[in-house]
């Protein structure tokens, strides 16, 4: 069964959309979010305020829908290469992709800052962002128990926290390069602090 495009109005919408996305993105990235206005993405994106008004209520209905929808978009990989070493490695360079895309490493930081004061915010970034990758991180974690690689009484919160914040760290905190060097040493600490993790 083929998709069907849409089309007149439908499009219309669907282009507009678009637009509004990119606007309220690139504005959140230009000027962070405790600045960012409804009104300065309706100039960006050229629409009258109707059409995003039409869409969200305010400017944190607009973000959290629009950040919740580009991660889903992003999903972290179904990591399984047979080892623990090589799984490790994949979700390691699948984190990195995620967090060194242009746009993401400009709002992240900022969205996570101010969602130590917006409480909804804060609650769709745990949604949108942490849960998947968290539950990705699991499942990575189960299949070495499952395969003999980790022991059976794993602490999975910290070994959750070990294949993430690292990266989190390196790459949006302290802004230090990432290369084939430090992923390899990365993931041979990371066995090793998983192994201890029980």
């Amino acid at each position: 069964m083929t998709s069907r495009r849409a089309a007149g109005a439908a499009a219309l919408r669907e282009t507009v959309t678009e637009t509004i996305t990119r606007a309220a993105l690139d504005e959140l990235a230009e000027i962070g979010y405790a600045r960012m206005s409804m009104e300065a993405v309706t100039r960006r994106a050229g629409v009258g305020k109707a059409a995003l008004y039409r869409r969200w209520p305010s400017k944190d209905a607009m973000l959290i829908d629009l950040i919740s929808t580009a991660v889903r978009a992003h999903s972290p990989a179904d990591i399984d290469t047979g080892s623990l070493r090589g799984d490790v490695e994949a979700f390691i360079r699948d984190v990195v992709g995620a967090l060194t895309h242009q746009l993401v490493s400009r709002i992240v930081p900022d969205l996570f800052a101010e969602a130590a004061r917006n409480r909804d915010l804060a609650d769709a970034l745990r949604a949108a962002v942490a849960a998947p990758r968290r539950a990705a991180a699991a499942q990575l974690l189960q299949r070495g128990i499952d395969r003999g690689e980790l022991p059976t009484q794993l602490d999975f919160e910290l070994g959750m926290d070990l294949l993430g914040a690292p990266l989190f760290f390196r790459l949006l905190i302290s802004r230090g390069p990432v290369d084939d060097g430090y992923i390899a040493r990365l993931t041979n600490a990371t066995l090793a602090a998983l192994a201890a993790a029980a």
